[in-house]
């Protein structure tokens, strides 16, 4: 009889522990919270595309330090390509403390990540800073993910006590902890060494040889073709420029092994060098490339929460908006669509307010580069339609739902088609510019004048109009963006 009581007890504390589990959890809540350190090396950029094209990655900061480049030019390169990407929230802080050794990699320094023009580095935030505000606003254990050296690291953790205790693991592109020869090693080599005494979980990620077979294979270069992402775009072109195509090293996988590494540990060999230092080597490339494949798709989480996907071909949607259906998603992306058709069918008909709001909410999602569910958001759109129809584009397309209690509804409706959006303690304001908003609003009002509400034909000419729009306005040129809060 003990031993069934026994026995009861712990199958209920099992239980107990599951349902904590389940209640703790967040479905949208990503694995990996990482910071970002980069000295502006060509395979950064492969490496940057992959972390942010990845809903299980959230990048709270990237950091730039000397080595391929000067901080100052990987900062202009880091902010063009987060320009080049619409991620201008995402924060770029600068190391200027470290030592340039000026090397020479003509390669790198007149590689394109995107527009250059008007970005001035000596505006950039210094780094520590930078990192306090976010350790402060972000309570989540954090990966520190090193492309260079060891430098920016090791400073943070000597003036910011609260990253160490933050701090899950680091993971370092590296040729290894007893391989002093290797250039990140190197470039800060009093760095390297004092970061290798220290009690933190160091986790190595070698390159495979850059004497094996190229990894960019035309045939994973093929592969990257069909993929219609940004980010597998930005690589692809990146990969066949003619600068790219005159350097065999360009072609070897390096420091993106370390974001396939953070979503596919398995496809790598473990040798633990040291009790808190262990080096990871790639196996298969077949295997590796599969995983980059999945990672800049999208698909290292399940999006859905119910279905597992719907179909993006016309013949499945009504056959007024069947024939856009490709367009609208060549042009805006699957998250635009998808988002497109949830609002809809919550809001019961198509609405072009709705459809705003969705644009807006992706857009400022964009901007933070963060998933569902992560900001708090206030509209301006009021109570009163149609002008009030974007709250449930907003509320579809953020995930901030009444229900989380991530949105408010102010009547304060002077701000016209606008709303406020705040994600670790930075704010903006995103509006839709006055004279589309004029546009739209008297097109709404002349077909009501006309043939009213209770008219079949008034929402008949809304949803022919609202699929217009949808189809013809882009989300980048059509709001106006106010930084509030930095």
């Amino acid at each position: 009889m003990k031993k069934y009581y026994r026995m009861k007890k712990y199958v209920l504390i099992t239980v107990f522990l599951m349902m904590v589990i389940n209640l703790s959890a967040h479905p949208w809540k990503p694995s990996n919270y990482i910071i970002i350190d980069t000295d502006g090396g060509i395979d950064d950029i492969r490496t940057i595309s992959m972390l942010l094209s990845s809903p299980d990655v959230r990048v709270l900061a990237i950091s730039v330090s000397p080595g391929v480049l000067s901080a100052e030019n990987a900062y202009i390169k880091v902010k063009s390509l987060l320009n080049a990407y619409f991620h201008e929230g995402v924060p770029v802080g600068i190391n200027r403390k470290a030592v340039y050794r000026d090397e020479k990699f003509d390669l790198a320094q007149n590689s394109i990540w995107g527009d250059e023009k008007d970005i001035a580095s000596h505006e950039a935030p210094d780094i520590i800073p930078l990192l306090n505000t976010i350790l402060t606003a972000e309570d989540s254990k954090i990966r520190f993910v090193a492309l260079g050296s060891m430098s920016t690291l090791k400073m943070a953790l000597d003036e910011l006590p609260l990253l160490k205790e933050r701090l899950n693991d680091i993971v370092w592109s590296a040729d290894g902890a007893n391989d002093t020869n290797g250039f990140n090693y190197n470039v800060d080599k009093h760095s390297s060494v004092s970061m290798l005494k220290k009690d933190i979980p160091l986790k190595i990620i070698k390159p495979f040889d850059t004497n094996a077979s190229p990894f960019y294979s035309p045939g994973f270069l093929a592969a990257l073709s069909q993929i219609e992402t940004p980010y597998a775009k930005m690589i692809k072109r990146f990969m066949t420029s003619d600068e790219t195509k005159e350097s065999s090293y360009a072609f070897s996988a390096t420091d993106e092994l370390v974001a396939i590494f953070l979503h596919y540990p398995e496809l790598f060999t473990i040798n633990k060098t040291q009790e808190n230092i262990s080096r990871f080597t790639p196996d298969n490339m077949d295997k590796i490339r599969e995983g980059a494949i999945k990672i800049l798709k999208g698909e290292t989480v399940d999006l859905n929460q119910v279905i597992k996907d719907i179909p993006l071909t016309g013949d499945f949607y009504f056959d007024d908006i069947g024939p856009s259906v490709k367009e609208i998603v060549d042009n805006y992306g699957k998250d635009e669509w998808l988002s497109g058709v949830f609002a809809s069918e919550m809001h019961r008909h198509l609405g072009i307010f709705e459809i705003i709001g969705v644009k807006m909410g992706i857009r400022a999602r964009e901007y933070f580069r963060t998933g569902v569910d992560e900001f708090s958001v206030v509209s301006y759109a009021g109570s009163v339609p149609p002008l009030s129809c974007m709250n449930d584009g907003l509320i579809v397309s953020t995930g901030a739902t009444p229900g989380h209690g991530l949105i408010k509804i102010s009547d304060d409706t002077h701000k016209r088609a606008s709303a406020d959006f705040r994600y670790m303690d930075r704010e903006i304001r995103l509006t839709l510019k006055p004279e589309l908003a004029d546009k739209i609003s008297s097109e709404l009002e002349e077909i009501d004048f006309i043939y009213g509400l209770d008219s079949d034909i008034y929402w008949e000419l809304v949803r022919e109009k609202t699929i217009r729009y949808w189809k013809t306005l882009d989300r980048h040129d059509i709001f106006d963006i106010e930084v509030l809060t930095e």
